[in-house]
This record gives C-alpha cells, structure tokens and sequence, in this order.
C-alpha cells in the first residue's frame, strides 16, 4: 500500500466530524508506526536488556540533577 493509499483509507476510517487536529494526529501516528516498522526491518533495534540499561542511565542522570 502506498502512503497516498493508507491515508485516503485512514481518511475514510475517521469520523465525519472529525477535526483537522484530528486527522493532523492521525498521520503523524501512523507516520510514525511506519517509521518504526523500517526501523526494525533495518535491524536498528535494542534488546530488552539494552533498554532496560539505558532507561537506568537516563533515571540515574535525571536523579543526580
């Protein structure tokens, strides 16, 4: 599916009274999944535990301002 395509089907998925913010965070959602999804198909992700050590890190740096 194109992305011209998913956003003409989010599009008819929406309300009819839906709002422009509406549709504006709609894309920016599914931009983002899509953005994602190519991320781990290039391989750029972490394991659990490499997570886990860098959500330490951030708490410990937060913590310590």
């Amino acid at each position: 599916m194109t992305d011209k395509q998913a956003v003409m089907d989010a599009l008819q998925r929406l309300p009819e009274k839906a709002s422009l913010d509406d549709i504006a965070e709609e894309l920016r959602i599914m931009a983002a999944i899509r953005r994602g999804r190519a991320d781990v198909a290039a391989g750029h992700t972490k394991s659990h535990a490499e997570a886990g050590q860098l959500l330490e890190s951030w708490a410990s740096a937060w913590n310590s301002k």
